[in-house]
């Protein structure tokens, strides 16, 4: 989930699949280029069950997927 989105940031499209009760158990990944301090834990507070900040490793998110399925 890109957290930085013009209508709808990630963070309130996160907490908006949480509440539907077939997506509770889905795997979000919080993609951001905030990397600021507080950043991580808003992301996980919204909802999302990782995060990692741009530029993103594709191996990195490859083995990040594989660890949440």
């Amino acid at each position: 989930m890109d957290i930085q989105k013009p209508v709808m940031d990630g963070l309130e499209a996160i907490a908006q699949i949480r509440l539907a009760p077939s997506m509770i158990n889905i795997p979000i990944i919080a993609l951001t280029a905030l990397a600021m301090e507080g950043d991580r834990d808003r992301c996980l507070a919204a909802g999302a069950n990782e995060y990692m900040s741009k530029p993103i490793k594709l191996k990195q998110l490859d083995l990040l997927v594989q660890q949440l399925l």
